[in-house]
């Protein structure tokens, strides 16, 4: 509530001021026009009205930039909370297990749960600080090797594998795939780390239970690849639809959140597929539910697999590492 009131505070102010200084320039302008005319001082009048509607195109601007500015302070007062979040509960939880493993005698069982779940909570911490690290080097992302031909069906297999072991969901339950064969030459990291974002996605924002379709097919004229990825969850408002890819950007506050996450996810996606020559976009559901989030890559269907063509993912993502919404 603090934080909401917070926010209607800082858009009223100036929102208002803009706007009031909008009215008092027209106001003086309409009395410059009226008055000049009376005496006909008509050089004086073309001057003064061209003035008057710079000092208003100039109001405008300044109003449209600062609450643009407004804006994105908000979206990164939201990241440091929910990164403060994020950052504490892994911790919180590391710090409670190993208490009651030095405080109390526990069975192998038992054990081996702690053990398990701390391993998880610090993959967890892993993962967040990889995602922070991940922005600030995009344009370094798999640079570090060559780019080679991809066989993106079977790279896609492997990544819907390796976000099921994450979510521990099971692969035939959640999953359907329409893959046709298809190849593309770029660098497998960044390809990886593209589909991880997204298949994470949808399968934490999916509904219960949790429904996930991917599709590969080939574009216009054979000369792309068209992959989609569809959930069946409650999907993105409208009014978010243009927002999701920005920096930051997580609709709603975070003492409301019910989906961990930074708001990088969906933005890291964009900037790789843009260095791919791609294009990535959320498309309107067909059923009426669910997200529905379509990457258009340079490639082309494989009729027949290359005995020479093979996958390679040098420098593995973790599977467990990908930002969220």
């Amino acid at each position: 509530m603090v934080v909401a009131l917070r926010t209607r505070r800082t858009l009223h102010l100036p929102i208002t001021l803009s706007v009031v200084l909008m009215v008092l320039n027209v106001t003086l302008m309409i009395c410059w026009i009226v008055l000049l005319a009376q005496y006909t001082w008509w050089s004086a009048l073309v001057v003064g009205t061209i003035v008057f509607a710079l000092i208003l195109v100039g109001l405008s601007f300044y109003m449209f930039l600062l609450i643009k500015e407004i804006r994105l302070n908000q979206r990164q007062a939201n990241f440091v909370d929910s990164v403060s979040h994020e950052l504490k509960s892994p911790i919180a939880s590391l710090k409670l297990y190993l208490e009651t493993l030095s405080l109390r005698q526990l069975s192998p069982e038992q054990q081996h749960s702690f053990f398990k779940t701390m391993s998880s909570e610090l993959q967890r911490l892993d993962h967040l600080i990889d995602q922070l690290l991940e922005v600030g080097r995009l344009d370094a992302i798999g640079q570090q090797a060559e780019p080679e031909e991809i066989l993106l069906d079977s790279l896609l297999k492997d990544c819907v594998q390796s976000v099921c072991a994450h979510h521990q969901v099971d692969e035939a339950e959640v999953f359907t795939l329409h893959l046709k064969p298809g190849r593309l030459k770029a660098r497998p990291l960044v390809v990886e780390t593209i589909f991880r974002n997204l298949l994470d996605n949808a399968v934490k924002y999916a509904g219960h239970p949790k429904r996930v379709i991917v599709e590969l097919v080939a574009g216009e004229r054979g000369r792309t690849l068209i992959i989609r990825i569809s959930d069946n969850g409650e999907g993105v408002p409208l009014e978010h639809r243009k927002a999701v890819f920005r920096m930051f950007f997580r609709a709603g506050s975070e003492l409301q959140r019910r989906q961990k996450g930074t708001g990088l996810g969906l933005y890291i996606v964009q900037e790789l597929v843009k260095q791919l020559r791609g294009k990535v976009v959320l498309r309107e559901p067909e059923a009426g539910t669910g997200a529905v989030f379509e990457v258009e890559l340079p490639g082309q269907l494989a009729l027949e697999t290359p005995s020479a063509s093979r996958l390679v993912t040098s420098q593995p993502v973790d599977s467990t590492a990908r930002p969220a919404l």
